[in-house]
Protein backbone atom coordinates (compact mmCIF):
# COMPACT_ATOMS: atom_id res chain seq x y z
CA UNK A 1 0.00 0.00 0.00
CA UNK A 2 1.54 3.26 -0.90
CA UNK A 3 0.64 6.99 0.84
CA UNK A 4 1.92 9.49 -0.60
CA UNK A 5 3.71 2.98 -17.05
CA UNK A 6 4.53 1.60 -23.06
CA UNK A 7 0.73 0.77 -24.32
CA UNK A 8 -0.10 -1.85 -25.74
CA UNK A 9 -3.25 -1.61 -26.84
CA UNK A 10 -6.15 1.03 -25.64
CA UNK A 11 -9.59 0.48 -27.68
CA UNK A 12 -12.82 -0.93 -27.31
CA UNK A 13 -12.72 -3.63 -24.57
CA UNK A 14 -12.17 -7.14 -25.81
CA UNK A 15 -12.99 -10.37 -24.07
CA UNK A 16 -10.20 -12.05 -22.11
CA UNK A 17 -9.54 -15.91 -22.54
CA UNK A 18 -12.04 -18.33 -20.36
CA UNK A 19 -9.32 -18.90 -18.09
CA UNK A 20 -9.00 -15.66 -17.06
CA UNK A 21 -12.32 -15.90 -15.36
CA UNK A 22 -12.24 -14.82 -11.53
CA UNK A 23 -14.22 -17.72 -9.37
CA UNK A 24 -15.63 -17.06 -5.94
CA UNK A 25 -15.66 -19.11 -2.43
CA UNK A 26 -18.19 -18.55 0.01
CA UNK A 27 -17.90 -18.52 3.76
CA UNK A 28 -19.90 -17.07 6.46
CA UNK A 29 -23.55 -16.52 6.06
CA UNK A 30 -26.12 -13.73 7.13
CA UNK A 31 -27.74 -13.56 10.68
CA UNK A 32 -30.65 -15.12 9.05
CA UNK A 33 -31.08 -16.67 5.71
CA UNK A 34 -34.15 -16.26 3.51
CA UNK A 35 -35.18 -19.77 1.88
CA UNK A 36 -36.03 -19.69 -1.96
CA UNK A 37 -36.67 -22.60 -4.03
CA UNK A 38 -35.45 -21.91 -7.22
CA UNK A 39 -36.82 -24.18 -10.22
CA UNK A 40 -34.96 -25.31 -13.20
CA UNK A 41 -36.69 -22.89 -16.06
CA UNK A 42 -38.32 -24.17 -19.13
CA UNK A 43 -36.50 -24.99 -22.22
CA UNK A 44 -33.34 -23.01 -20.49
CA UNK A 45 -31.44 -25.34 -22.15
CA UNK A 46 -31.23 -23.62 -25.43
CA UNK A 47 -29.74 -20.70 -24.30
CA UNK A 48 -25.79 -19.51 -23.95
CA UNK A 49 -26.07 -19.53 -20.48
CA UNK A 50 -28.12 -21.61 -18.07
CA UNK A 51 -30.32 -18.82 -16.41
CA UNK A 52 -31.55 -20.70 -12.96
CA UNK A 53 -28.07 -21.55 -12.37
CA UNK A 54 -26.60 -18.15 -12.41
CA UNK A 55 -29.64 -16.96 -10.22
CA UNK A 56 -28.71 -19.64 -7.47
CA UNK A 57 -25.07 -18.74 -7.37
CA UNK A 58 -25.73 -15.00 -7.08
CA UNK A 59 -28.35 -15.71 -4.21
CA UNK A 60 -25.80 -17.94 -2.26
CA UNK A 61 -23.10 -15.83 -2.85
CA UNK A 62 -24.90 -12.93 -1.21
CA UNK A 63 -25.17 -14.57 2.50
CA UNK A 64 -28.63 -13.90 2.68
CA UNK A 65 -30.81 -16.57 1.01
CA UNK A 66 -31.29 -20.71 1.68
CA UNK A 67 -31.49 -21.88 -1.81
CA UNK A 68 -33.51 -24.68 -1.90
CA UNK A 69 -33.22 -26.83 -5.65
CA UNK A 70 -36.44 -27.58 -6.70
CA UNK A 71 -35.47 -30.49 -8.34
CA UNK A 72 -37.69 -29.92 -11.64
CA UNK A 73 -38.72 -27.77 -14.46
CA UNK A 74 -41.38 -25.42 -13.32
CA UNK A 75 -42.79 -22.65 -16.03
CA UNK A 76 -44.24 -19.41 -14.96
CA UNK A 77 -47.53 -20.79 -16.77
CA UNK A 78 -47.59 -23.75 -14.36
CA UNK A 79 -49.81 -24.66 -11.64
CA UNK A 80 -48.01 -24.05 -8.21
CA UNK A 81 -48.79 -26.08 -5.31
CA UNK A 82 -48.02 -23.77 -2.28
CA UNK A 83 -48.78 -26.33 0.36
CA UNK A 84 -46.04 -28.55 -1.22
CA UNK A 85 -42.80 -25.59 -1.11
CA UNK A 86 -44.43 -24.06 2.39
CA UNK A 87 -43.71 -28.09 3.71
CA UNK A 88 -40.45 -28.15 1.77
CA UNK A 89 -39.73 -24.83 3.99
CA UNK A 90 -39.68 -22.54 1.08
CA UNK A 91 -40.68 -18.64 1.74
CA UNK A 92 -40.27 -18.23 -1.71
CA UNK A 93 -40.58 -20.03 -5.25
CA UNK A 94 -38.51 -18.90 -8.20
CA UNK A 95 -39.93 -20.05 -11.53
CA UNK A 96 -39.35 -19.42 -15.24
CA UNK A 97 -38.94 -20.07 -19.05
CA UNK A 98 -36.66 -19.40 -21.64
CA UNK A 99 -37.78 -19.27 -25.42
CA UNK A 100 -35.76 -18.29 -29.04
CA UNK A 101 -36.98 -15.40 -31.00
CA UNK A 102 -37.52 -15.04 -34.31
CA UNK A 103 -34.56 -12.67 -34.48
CA UNK A 104 -32.24 -14.68 -32.84
CA UNK A 105 -33.05 -13.26 -29.20
CA UNK A 106 -34.06 -14.80 -26.32
CA UNK A 107 -37.12 -14.50 -24.84
CA UNK A 108 -36.53 -14.79 -20.80
CA UNK A 109 -39.69 -14.78 -18.62
CA UNK A 110 -39.85 -15.64 -14.35
CA UNK A 111 -41.76 -15.65 -11.64
CA UNK A 112 -41.51 -14.86 -7.89
CA UNK A 113 -43.95 -16.53 -5.81
CA UNK A 114 -44.93 -15.99 -2.05
CA UNK A 115 -44.76 -19.50 -0.61
CA UNK A 116 -46.52 -18.50 2.59
CA UNK A 117 -49.41 -16.49 1.87
CA UNK A 118 -49.61 -18.72 -1.74
CA UNK A 119 -49.20 -15.98 -4.32
CA UNK A 120 -47.32 -13.70 -6.81
CA UNK A 121 -44.74 -11.37 -5.46
CA UNK A 122 -43.05 -10.25 -9.02
CA UNK A 123 -42.64 -11.07 -12.66
CA UNK A 124 -40.50 -9.87 -15.61
CA UNK A 125 -40.13 -10.32 -18.73
CA UNK A 126 -37.00 -9.63 -20.80
CA UNK A 127 -35.88 -10.01 -24.80
CA UNK A 128 -31.95 -10.12 -24.91
CA UNK A 129 -29.14 -10.67 -27.24
CA UNK A 130 -26.97 -14.24 -26.92
CA UNK A 131 -24.54 -12.78 -24.86
CA UNK A 132 -26.70 -11.16 -22.37
CA UNK A 133 -28.42 -13.93 -21.13
CA UNK A 134 -26.26 -13.99 -18.30
CA UNK A 135 -27.39 -9.98 -17.77
CA UNK A 136 -30.89 -11.15 -18.09
CA UNK A 137 -30.36 -13.76 -15.22
CA UNK A 138 -28.74 -10.92 -12.48
CA UNK A 139 -31.52 -8.40 -13.31
CA UNK A 140 -33.97 -11.59 -12.19
CA UNK A 141 -31.88 -12.29 -8.98
CA UNK A 142 -31.54 -8.27 -8.19
CA UNK A 143 -35.63 -8.37 -8.50
CA UNK A 144 -35.76 -10.99 -6.29
CA UNK A 145 -33.26 -9.41 -3.99
CA UNK A 146 -34.84 -6.69 -3.88
CA UNK A 147 -38.60 -8.05 -3.58
CA UNK A 148 -37.59 -10.54 -0.53
CA UNK A 149 -35.22 -7.82 1.76
CA UNK A 150 -35.97 -4.09 0.44
CA UNK A 151 -32.89 -3.11 -1.18
CA UNK A 152 -31.79 -2.94 -4.34
CA UNK A 153 -29.38 -6.21 -6.10
CA UNK A 154 -26.16 -5.50 -7.42
CA UNK A 155 -25.64 -8.44 -8.99
CA UNK A 156 -26.07 -7.32 -12.45
CA UNK A 157 -23.78 -4.79 -11.83
CA UNK A 158 -19.72 -4.74 -13.08
CA UNK A 159 -16.28 -4.56 -11.02
CA UNK A 160 -12.76 -3.14 -13.00
CA UNK A 161 -9.46 -3.88 -11.46
CA UNK A 162 -5.60 -4.33 -12.32
CA UNK A 163 -4.30 -7.65 -13.51
CA UNK A 164 -0.69 -7.80 -13.19
CA UNK A 165 1.98 -9.82 -14.59
CA UNK A 166 5.19 -8.36 -13.87
CA UNK A 167 7.66 -10.73 -14.97
CA UNK A 168 6.31 -10.26 -18.24
CA UNK A 169 6.02 -6.31 -17.59
CA UNK A 170 1.95 -6.30 -18.33
CA UNK A 171 -0.56 -4.69 -16.81
CA UNK A 172 -4.33 -4.54 -18.02
CA UNK A 173 -7.18 -2.85 -16.63
CA UNK A 174 -9.94 -5.02 -16.82
CA UNK A 175 -14.25 -5.30 -16.43
CA UNK A 176 -16.07 -7.91 -15.14
CA UNK A 177 -19.54 -8.98 -13.76
CA UNK A 178 -19.99 -9.12 -10.47
CA UNK A 179 -19.68 -12.24 -10.17
CA UNK A 180 -16.52 -12.28 -11.77
CA UNK A 181 -17.67 -13.53 -15.29
CA UNK A 182 -16.95 -12.15 -18.70
CA UNK A 183 -13.94 -10.71 -18.21
CA UNK A 184 -13.11 -7.86 -20.64
CA UNK A 185 -10.14 -5.89 -21.09
CA UNK A 186 -10.38 -2.44 -21.43
CA UNK A 187 -6.46 -1.12 -21.65
CA UNK A 188 -2.90 -3.34 -21.76
CA UNK A 189 0.27 -1.38 -21.09
CA UNK A 190 3.95 -2.07 -20.80
CA UNK A 191 3.78 0.14 -17.50
CA UNK A 192 1.89 -0.22 -14.25
CA UNK A 193 -1.98 1.04 -14.37
CA UNK A 194 -3.21 1.94 -10.81
CA UNK A 195 -6.56 3.82 -9.36
CA UNK A 196 -9.61 2.34 -11.62
CA UNK A 197 -12.89 4.30 -11.04
CA UNK A 198 -16.04 4.07 -12.68
CA UNK A 199 -18.09 6.83 -13.79
CA UNK A 200 -21.44 6.99 -12.18
CA UNK A 201 -23.07 6.21 -15.30
CA UNK A 202 -21.12 3.18 -15.93
CA UNK A 203 -19.83 4.01 -19.43
CA UNK A 204 -16.17 5.17 -18.63
CA UNK A 205 -13.21 4.08 -16.40
CA UNK A 206 -11.09 7.00 -15.29
CA UNK A 207 -7.40 5.70 -14.12
CA UNK A 208 -3.88 6.82 -14.09
CA UNK A 209 -1.11 5.21 -16.29
CA UNK A 210 2.79 5.77 -16.17
CA UNK A 211 3.19 5.01 -20.08
CA UNK A 212 4.89 7.95 -20.31
CA UNK A 213 7.16 7.62 -17.23
CA UNK A 214 5.20 9.48 -14.96
CA UNK A 215 1.61 9.24 -13.12
CA UNK A 216 -1.01 10.63 -15.31
CA UNK A 217 -4.99 10.40 -15.42
CA UNK A 218 -6.95 9.10 -18.11
CA UNK A 219 -10.29 8.56 -18.61
CA UNK A 220 -11.55 5.70 -21.20
CA UNK A 221 -14.69 5.63 -22.72
CA UNK A 222 -16.25 1.62 -22.45
CA UNK A 223 -18.42 2.11 -25.53
CA UNK A 224 -16.71 4.01 -27.42
CA UNK A 225 -12.89 3.00 -26.90
CA UNK A 226 -11.70 6.19 -26.85
CA UNK A 227 -9.97 7.80 -23.80
CA UNK A 228 -8.37 11.28 -23.04
CA UNK A 229 -6.07 12.44 -20.90
CA UNK A 230 -7.46 14.24 -18.00
CA UNK A 231 -4.67 15.44 -15.70
CA UNK A 232 -0.99 15.74 -16.59
CA UNK A 233 0.44 18.36 -14.66
CA UNK A 234 4.10 18.56 -13.09
CA UNK A 235 4.84 16.08 -10.77
CA UNK A 236 2.17 13.19 -9.71
CA UNK A 237 -1.29 13.15 -11.17
CA UNK A 238 -3.03 10.19 -9.17
CA UNK A 239 -6.04 8.88 -7.38
CA UNK A 240 -9.02 10.09 -9.27
CA UNK A 241 -12.55 9.95 -8.29
CA UNK A 242 -15.86 10.80 -9.66
CA UNK A 243 -18.18 13.38 -8.07
CA UNK A 244 -22.14 12.04 -8.20
CA UNK A 245 -23.13 13.40 -11.01
CA UNK A 246 -20.18 12.74 -13.39
CA UNK A 247 -19.50 16.23 -14.06
CA UNK A 248 -15.95 16.19 -12.16
CA UNK A 249 -13.00 14.44 -10.96
CA UNK A 250 -11.21 15.16 -7.44
CA UNK A 251 -7.53 14.12 -7.79
CA UNK A 252 -4.22 14.41 -6.07
CA UNK A 253 -1.70 16.13 -7.34
CA UNK A 254 1.97 17.30 -6.45
CA UNK A 255 2.28 20.02 -8.89
CA UNK A 256 2.61 22.83 -5.90
CA UNK A 257 5.26 20.74 -4.38
CA UNK A 258 3.29 18.63 -2.58
CA UNK A 259 0.57 16.54 -2.70
CA UNK A 260 -3.03 18.22 -1.97
CA UNK A 261 -6.61 17.93 -3.33
CA UNK A 262 -7.84 19.59 -6.58
CA UNK A 263 -11.25 19.36 -8.23
CA UNK A 264 -11.43 19.25 -12.25
CA UNK A 265 -14.16 19.30 -14.70
CA UNK A 266 -14.84 15.82 -16.43
CA UNK A 267 -12.92 17.13 -19.56
CA UNK A 268 -9.96 18.24 -18.11
CA UNK A 269 -11.00 22.04 -17.65
CA UNK A 270 -11.26 24.21 -14.73
CA UNK A 271 -9.02 22.71 -12.45
CA UNK A 272 -8.74 24.03 -8.92
CA UNK A 273 -7.41 23.50 -5.34
CA UNK A 274 -9.45 22.60 -2.75
CA UNK A 275 -7.09 21.68 0.16
CA UNK A 276 -4.44 23.51 1.77
CA UNK A 277 -2.08 22.12 4.41
CA UNK A 278 1.29 21.86 4.83
CA UNK A 279 1.20 17.74 4.92
CA UNK A 280 0.01 15.26 2.50
CA UNK A 281 -3.28 15.44 1.63
CA UNK A 282 -4.61 12.59 -1.29
CA UNK A 283 -7.04 9.67 -1.84
CA UNK A 284 -9.88 11.68 -2.36
CA UNK A 285 -13.29 10.66 -2.11
CA UNK A 286 -16.77 12.67 -3.21
CA UNK A 287 -19.49 12.15 -0.60
CA UNK A 288 -22.58 10.46 -1.68
CA UNK A 289 -24.08 13.98 -2.21
CA UNK A 290 -21.23 15.29 -3.32
CA UNK A 291 -21.25 18.08 -1.00
CA UNK A 292 -17.88 16.73 1.16
CA UNK A 293 -14.88 15.03 0.24
CA UNK A 294 -13.43 12.59 2.72
CA UNK A 295 -9.22 12.08 2.06
CA UNK A 296 -6.49 11.00 3.64
CA UNK A 297 -3.70 13.49 5.56
CA UNK A 298 -0.31 13.72 7.60
CA UNK A 299 -1.37 16.87 8.42
CA UNK A 300 -1.19 15.22 12.44
CA UNK A 301 1.98 13.70 12.04
CA UNK A 302 0.48 10.15 10.74
CA UNK A 303 -2.30 9.23 7.96
CA UNK A 304 -5.76 10.26 9.07
CA UNK A 305 -8.86 10.17 7.33
CA UNK A 306 -10.80 13.63 6.81
CA UNK A 307 -13.48 15.83 5.77
CA UNK A 308 -13.61 19.13 4.29
CA UNK A 309 -16.46 20.84 1.98
CA UNK A 310 -16.16 19.53 -1.49
CA UNK A 311 -15.22 23.88 -2.60
CA UNK A 312 -12.50 23.51 0.30
CA UNK A 313 -12.40 25.02 3.26
CA UNK A 314 -11.52 23.76 6.84
CA UNK A 315 -10.86 20.09 7.09
CA UNK A 316 -12.63 17.94 10.29
CA UNK A 317 -10.80 14.61 11.13
CA UNK A 318 -13.16 11.66 10.77
CA UNK A 319 -10.38 9.08 12.29
CA UNK A 320 -8.95 8.53 15.67
CA UNK A 321 -8.36 5.28 16.79
CA UNK A 322 -4.57 4.15 15.41
CA UNK A 323 -1.96 5.66 14.10
CA UNK A 324 -2.36 5.06 10.34
CA UNK A 325 -5.88 5.29 8.35
CA UNK A 326 -5.79 5.42 4.74
CA UNK A 327 -8.39 4.54 1.71
CA UNK A 328 -11.43 6.09 2.66
CA UNK A 329 -14.62 4.90 0.85
CA UNK A 330 -18.56 6.41 1.57
CA UNK A 331 -21.36 4.08 1.03
CA UNK A 332 -23.88 5.06 -1.48
CA UNK A 333 -26.15 6.14 0.86
CA UNK A 334 -23.69 8.10 2.95
CA UNK A 335 -24.08 6.04 5.88
CA UNK A 336 -21.22 3.73 5.86
CA UNK A 337 -17.37 4.75 5.75
CA UNK A 338 -15.11 1.97 4.92
CA UNK A 339 -10.87 2.60 5.53
CA UNK A 340 -8.34 0.59 5.83
CA UNK A 341 -6.03 0.79 9.00
CA UNK A 342 -2.45 -0.43 10.12
CA UNK A 343 -3.14 -1.83 13.76
CA UNK A 344 -0.80 -4.78 15.66
CA UNK A 345 1.44 -5.02 11.76
CA UNK A 346 -2.00 -5.72 9.55
CA UNK A 347 -4.17 -3.80 6.84
CA UNK A 348 -7.18 -4.09 8.30
CA UNK A 349 -10.82 -2.81 6.74
CA UNK A 350 -12.81 -0.99 8.72
CA UNK A 351 -16.33 0.41 8.78
CA UNK A 352 -17.82 3.32 10.34
CA UNK A 353 -21.16 4.06 11.11
CA UNK A 354 -20.84 7.75 10.35
CA UNK A 355 -23.73 8.65 12.28
CA UNK A 356 -22.49 6.78 15.84
CA UNK A 357 -18.59 7.04 15.17
CA UNK A 358 -18.93 2.99 15.96
CA UNK A 359 -16.44 1.05 14.45
CA UNK A 360 -16.62 -2.63 13.01
CA UNK A 361 -13.25 -4.48 11.93
CA UNK A 362 -14.59 -6.50 8.53
CA UNK A 363 -11.47 -8.33 7.37
CA UNK A 364 -7.49 -8.82 8.08
CA UNK A 365 -5.25 -8.23 5.35
CA UNK A 366 -6.92 -5.96 3.22
CA UNK A 367 -6.50 -2.80 1.47
CA UNK A 368 -7.80 -0.56 -1.73
CA UNK A 369 -11.90 -1.53 -0.95
CA UNK A 370 -14.79 -0.19 -2.61
CA UNK A 371 -18.15 -0.52 -2.07
CA UNK A 372 -21.14 -2.26 -3.96
CA UNK A 373 -23.55 0.36 -5.06
CA UNK A 374 -26.30 -1.01 -2.74
CA UNK A 375 -23.98 -0.22 0.41
CA UNK A 376 -24.15 -3.70 1.88
CA UNK A 377 -20.87 -5.21 0.30
CA UNK A 378 -17.39 -4.32 0.28
CA UNK A 379 -14.95 -5.40 -1.99
CA UNK A 380 -11.00 -5.21 -1.25
CA UNK A 381 -7.77 -6.62 -2.17
CA UNK A 382 -5.94 -9.12 -0.36
CA UNK A 383 -2.98 -11.88 -0.25
CA UNK A 384 -3.63 -15.76 -1.43
CA UNK A 385 -0.45 -17.45 -1.52
CA UNK A 386 1.78 -14.84 -1.98
CA UNK A 387 -0.46 -13.55 -4.58
CA UNK A 388 -3.05 -10.14 -4.71
CA UNK A 389 -6.24 -11.36 -5.43
CA UNK A 390 -9.97 -9.58 -4.35
CA UNK A 391 -12.45 -10.54 -1.68
CA UNK A 392 -15.23 -9.51 -0.08
CA UNK A 393 -17.06 -9.09 3.17
CA UNK A 394 -20.44 -7.93 3.80
CA UNK A 395 -21.05 -4.68 5.67
CA UNK A 396 -21.99 -6.12 8.94
CA UNK A 397 -18.65 -8.87 8.48
CA UNK A 398 -20.68 -11.94 8.63
CA UNK A 399 -21.09 -12.71 4.15
CA UNK A 400 -16.84 -13.21 2.96
CA UNK A 401 -16.22 -14.18 -0.34
CA UNK A 402 -13.02 -14.74 -2.10
CA UNK A 403 -12.53 -14.47 -5.90
CA UNK A 404 -9.47 -16.70 -7.10
CA UNK A 405 -7.99 -16.42 -10.80
CA UNK A 406 -5.06 -18.58 -12.30
CA UNK A 407 -4.25 -15.24 -14.18
CA UNK A 408 -2.07 -13.10 -12.69
CA UNK A 409 -1.69 -11.11 -10.21
CA UNK A 410 -5.82 -9.04 -9.09
CA UNK A 411 -5.34 -5.87 -7.48
CA UNK A 412 -7.25 -2.32 -7.20
CA UNK A 413 -10.72 -3.32 -6.87
CA UNK A 414 -13.43 -0.85 -7.70
CA UNK A 415 -17.34 -1.75 -8.41
CA UNK A 416 -19.61 0.18 -10.52
CA UNK A 417 -23.14 1.87 -10.22
CA UNK A 418 -26.11 0.32 -11.08
CA UNK A 419 -27.04 0.37 -14.89
CA UNK A 420 -29.52 1.67 -16.44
Amino acid sequence: MNFAKGLILCGAIVAASANAQLRFEISGVGSTQIPVAVASFADEAIAPAIVSNVIKADLERSGVFKVIDAGRVISETSAVDYNEWKARGARALVVGSVSKLADGRYDVRYKLLDAVNSGELSSMGQSTAARYTRLAAHKIADDIYEKLTGVRGAFATRIAYVNENRANRLYKLEVADADGEGTQVAVTSNEPIISPSWSPDGTKVAYVSFEQKKPIIYVQDLVTGGRRVVVNQKGNNSAPAWSPDGSKLAVALSRDNHTQIYVVNADGSGLRRVSNSAGIDTEPQFSSDGQYIYFTSDRSGGPQIYRMPATGGNATRVTFNGNYNTSPRVSSDGKTLAWVSLRNGDYGLYAMDLATGQELRLADNATEPSFSPNGKYIMYATEAGRRKTLAVVSVDGRVKQRLTTNAGTIREPNWGPFMK
